[in-house]
Order: C-alpha cells, then structure tokens, then sequence
C-alpha cells in the first residue's frame, strides 16, 4: 500500500466540540479498495477518499467506507474532504462537483477571508414514504418501545441518498432513554429497508431545532454522532409532517448528546414555486490529527 497522508477532521462540530470523526485522504489516486476499508477499520470511522474525476461531468469523484464495507454517500465525510481541500490549497473553486456511488453532488465552499470555510452540499428532493403496520411493528421491537412513547405521527422511511427511518419520539427524554442494540438494528432494517434507524425529537420547533440520533444498519458501531444525509432525509420528513415551514430558513438537527458528543447538523430546504427541490447540508468542522498510513 502507498504511504498516504490521513487527515482525521470532526465534522458537524457544536460549539467548537463534538462532532463525527472523520479520516479523509485527499490523495486516494493511488489506494485500492481494500487500503481504503484498512483505513476505516483502523479507526473505525466512515472515512472519505477523493480521487480525480471519472468524467467530463464533475471535477472530483469521492469513495467512502465504513469498517464493513463501500458507502454509496457520506455527507459528513464530503463535507470534510471539500474542508481539506480547501484549507490545504487544493480546491479548484467554491463551486465545484463532485461524483458519488449515489450520484451527483454540488460542493459550496465560503471563505470569507477566513481560514476556516463554511462548506456546504447539495442533497437532491426527499421523497418519504408512511412504513407499513408491520414495518412499525418490527421498528418498535428493535428499538423496545412503545406507540405510546411516540407522537401522533408516522413511522417514516426517508431519502435524499440512503434511506433512514423516521421514528418521532414523543419527547427528548424518550430520545435519549433508547439503548441501542447492533444485531436487533441491522434485522429490522434489512427487512424494512432501511440503512439505519434515526429516531428523532423536537427540541424547539419555533427555533426550528430538533434532537436525533442515528444507529445504523451494519456500519461496524452501533450508533453516529453525527449522520449528515440522515438529517437531510429529517428535513423532508419535518416538511411533509408539518413540523416546518415551507421556507429556506435553516434547520438545526442536534446529535451525539447521549454519545457524549454533541454536533450540530444545519438543513437549508431550497423550492421552486412552492415544490422542494432540494435541500443544502452543512456544519462545522475541525482538523484534529493527521497520520500517515501504514505507519
């Protein structure tokens, strides 16, 4: 395997902590798929890889793992390599795209005389669909609650790149007295499928901020503290349940409190004529290491 530089960044930081920690290589030309699953499993986090673009149509194309296996999308992991590119000098413009397993992203890199941008992707239109009775069912189970331990709400699958499954807790104590269980998870989500369970909770709906917390399908941990394309998926739910407005003014998803890593994800839902059409996904990030790899 060719010595790469690994720049370890915490993306969706609150406050200048928290956050998910994310690998990025933003020299992947050279690595196979199986030096970038070494170097998810070594530190046992999604990690990013950017390589040249495959075509005409983008300007780089993005690999991400997890320590079992490729990832369609990441959006954290994007965030955090357009933040490398950008702070070591090697992004070609604040407006570039990027190619995906899941398709098309458009990063946005604001960098106001700052050394510090704020970056933001694009997400493509929601689409949420009610679960069945028997999909709830199994929900409930994997998680060990009740309906009466949620709102008068659905039970949701959601999608901008990977589907999530909605489940409105009826409160933040409800959201954060839920105990994860991995191989419980991963059942209940291959049968609904799903890629993870992202119960969540409004915390101040006039403020537009809401709690979530994510446990994935079969991602090697059993819960993230900070799940970008979940909070996407989030922000067509709330829409759809009338939980926000019909605006573009931004939504705050909160995560990895009961992880002891609070982050903050921002959602900034765009219409055409009053129909979504998308949605940008940003947040805060923080370079807190770099390795090389294999050392």
């Amino acid at each position: 395997m060719t010595m790469s530089e690994i720049r370890l960044v915490n993306v969706f930081t609150h406050k200048g902590r928290g956050g998910n920690p994310c690998p990025i290589v933003i020299d992947g030309a050279a690595l196979q798929a199986e030096d970038m699953q070494a170097v998810a499993r070594r530190f046992g986090h999604e990690s990013g890889f950017v390589l040249p673009a495959s075509g005409a149509d983008s300007d780089y194309t993005f690999r991400f793992w997890v320590p079992r296996h490729e990832m369609e999308m990441c959006g954290h992991a994007t965030i955090g390599a357009l933040w490398c590119l950008a702070t070591t000098g090697r992004l070609r413009a604040d407006q570039v795209r990027v190619g995906t397993r899941s398709g098309p992203v458009t990063g946005y890199v604001d960098r106001p005389g700052s050394p510090d941008p704020a970056v933001e992707i694009s997400q493509p239109a929601g689409k949420v669909v009610d679960v069945s009775r028997q999909d709830e069912e199994d929900v409930l189970a994997a998680l060990a609650v009740t309906r009466g331990d949620l709102l008068d709400l659905p039970i949701q699958n959601a999608v901008t790149s990977r589907v999530k499954s909605l489940i409105p807790m009826k409160s933040v104590e409800h959201l954060h007295g839920l105990v994860s269980d991995m191989a419980r998870t991963e059942q209940c989500c291959e049968r609904i499928g799903s890629t993870g369970l992202y119960p969540y909770a409004i915390d101040d709906q006039g403020a537009r901020r809401f709690e979530a917390r994510q446990f994935p399908k079969s991602s090697g941990y059993p819960e993230d503290a900070a799940t970008g394309i979940a909070a996407a998926a989030l922000a067509f739910g709330l829409l759809k349940n009338g939980l926000v407005a019909r605006d573009s003014r931004r939504i705050t998803i909160l995560q990895g409190r009961a992880m002891g890593s609070l982050s903050e994800i921002g959602v900034r839902l765009g219409f055409a004529d009053d129909r979504p059409v998308g949605c940008l996904l940003g947040g805060a990030v923080m370079l807190m290491d770099t390795h090389v790899f294999p050392d």
